[in-house]
């Protein structure tokens, strides 16, 4: 995909509520290009049509934080956690659930933050359970939504979501614990762990035999797929927490975090090819596209940065903090943002919503 020179807002409406600390849903997309399927921190899916226009709305159970996951969509099912602790699979066509793998038939966790990764008629995502404060890995059909495997090793409540590469036989996933974890893929059997002096909140993504990982000690990782390995460090002096975003066309990695700069490393060396202030925190997922980078802050702007030099093409403001993935998709771009509510951390004050937060399309100006 390429990005526009300038662009403007086509519709907006609103999905988030809420001011939960955790980034929110991004749009999706389905692989037709007929509708985008949005969820919200109310616990709604929502699918429009590219221009705007309602097709039908999904109430999950999730009503106290709502979603967070990003649906993963294959097949015409979108499968989508909620922090109910429940699974959904939801018809793209109808909005009708097709299955809904309750929280009891996991142990009870608490919240599924994390996103399906999907392979070969498999489901693998993270849940967190609340006592204790821990984690799982969990393998569920995608067809029936039956569980088949579960690891409960991770701490710390996490919801990152699981990368898999085939080419190494792994898959990978950061926690809230602060270690990177990684399985043998397809056997699942435990291949290492590496431990860092911070949560590991963000998707570590996989490229060419190594995994990119971010964490609240401030560093950002770069570790061997094959045995954990660490291959380079890049000290950024705050809590590093977004997911970053690989391009194999230019050997790079792009980076955000709380210092509010976004960093183009070769994905090799770790060295800084530029940075660019966005002034804000950086939680979301960047997205890498032909040209550009393009990243929501906490400024309340979203970026879209020249991929080669790192220079601003054009901002948008918002009215909360940008913290979805921009996911641009047949010469448009969908994202999402967070509620404005004032006084939120602040507890000496009543929280007041003042925004909700909106689903956004942008287009060609």
């Amino acid at each position: 995909e390429t990005v526009p020179d300038a662009v403007g807002v086509d519709w907006q409406f609103p999905v988030n509520y809420i001011g939960h600390s955790a980034a929110k849903s991004s749009p999706r997309p389905t692989p037709d290009g007929e509708s985008i399927v949005i969820a919200g921190d109310t616990g709604r899916v929502h699918s429009v049509t590219p221009d705007g226009k309602q097709r039908w709305t999904y109430r999950s159970g999730a009503t106290h934080l709502g979603i967070h996951s990003t649906p993963t969509i294959v097949d015409g099912v979108a499968y989508v956690g909620g922090y109910d602790g429940d699974l959904y699979a939801i018809d793209v066509e109808t909005g009708e659930e097709v299955w809904h793998l309750q929280h009891v038939a996991m142990g009870g966790p608490t919240a599924i933050g994390s996103s399906p990764a999907y392979w070969d008629g498999i489901l693998y995502f993270v849940a967190e359970y609340l006592s204790p404060k821990t984690g799982a890995l969990w393998a569920v059909d995608a067809a029936t939504g039956s569980p088949l495997w579960s690891d409960h090793r991770m701490g710390g409540m996490p919801h990152p979501s699981p990368a898999i590469d085939p080419a190494t036989e792994r898959l990978v996933s950061g926690s809230n614990d602060g270690v990177v974890y990684a399985w043998e893929f397809p056997s699942l059997e435990f291949a290492w762990e590496f431990e860092t002096e911070g949560h590991v909140k963000g998707t570590p993504p996989v490229y060419e035999g190594k995994t990119y990982a971010g964490s609240w000690d401030g560093n950002f990782y770069c570790l061997d797929l094959a045995d954990g390995e660490e291959l380079w460090r890049l000290e950024t002096g705050d809590i590093v927490m977004c997911n970053p975003a690989v391009d194999p066309t230019t050997n790079a990695v792009f980076q955000g975090g709380d210092d509010g700069y976004v960093r183009a490393l070769d994905a090799d060396s770790g060295e800084v090819r530029w940075r660019t202030n966005v002034h804000g925190h950086v939680i979301g997922s960047l997205t890498v596209t032909q040209d550009t980078v393009l990243v929501g802050s906490y400024d309340t702007n979203l970026y879209a940065i020249e991929k080669e030099t790192g220079d601003v093409r054009w901002t948008v403001e918002n009215n909360g903090h940008v913290t979805s993935e921009a996911v641009p998709h047949d010469g448009h771009i969908y994202y999402a943002e967070r509620a404005h509510i004032d006084h939120w951390w602040d507890d000496s004050q009543e929280a007041v919503l003042q925004q909700p937060g909106h689903a956004y399309r942008l287009s060609e100006r």
